[in-house]
């Protein structure tokens, strides 16, 4: 017998999703007012950007904590998984895109563009994390070997990229 969702479970994790994004927007937006200080941001632009970063990482980071309940919901659900283990199939596809978008200069020194690609791809350790722990969570075969194949594809798209900034490093190119 298939076990059923709860609407009360599949709610709090809804509003748990929406909890965090209020935080995470909340955050990006007091860090805009940050940049408000211009002249700081200029003097020190590393220092800013890894300011960004870090605030990339720790909301990526909220946002594992209602999907290891999310994973905890639909973890008596095969039909849950499935398509939980699609989505993050699919997800995971936007690293090897984002990296190939990146290459097209036209597209990488657009602003708009450029700036959510390269937010993927700085976030891609965080998500790798949050992908295994599916892969961990998941019971039922067919929803384990898609997150298999999710965590091939973001885990193997972050070694060729870190593979080629070596090999272009040591061949001086």
């Amino acid at each position: 017998m298939e076990a059923t969702l709860s609407r009360t479970q599949v709610g709090l994790v809804s509003a748990g999703y929406g909890i965090t994004t209020l935080i995470a927007a909340a955050l990006i937006g007091w860090r805009y007012v940050q940049y408000s200080f211009a002249s700081e941001a200029d003097k020190q632009s590393a220092m800013w950007g890894f300011g960004d970063w870090m605030l990339e990482v720790f909301v990526l980071g909220l946002f594992l904590i209602p999907t290891f309940f999310l994973l905890l919901v639909i973890a008596k659900s095969e039909p849950a998984s499935i398509l939980y283990s699609k989505i993050l199939l699919a997800f995971s596809l936007t690293l090897p895109l984002s990296v190939g978008l990146m290459l097209i200069p036209a597209v990488a020194q657009n602003w708009t563009p450029g700036i959510v690609l390269m937010y993927r791809v700085l976030g891609a350790p965080v998500v790798l994390v949050g992908i295994v722990l599916s892969r961990i969570m998941i019971r039922y075969p067919r929803a384990k070997r898609l997150a298999s194949y999710a965590v091939a594809v973001e885990l193997g798209t972050l070694v060729l990229m870190m593979g080629s900034m070596f090999s272009s490093a040591k061949w001086g190119k």
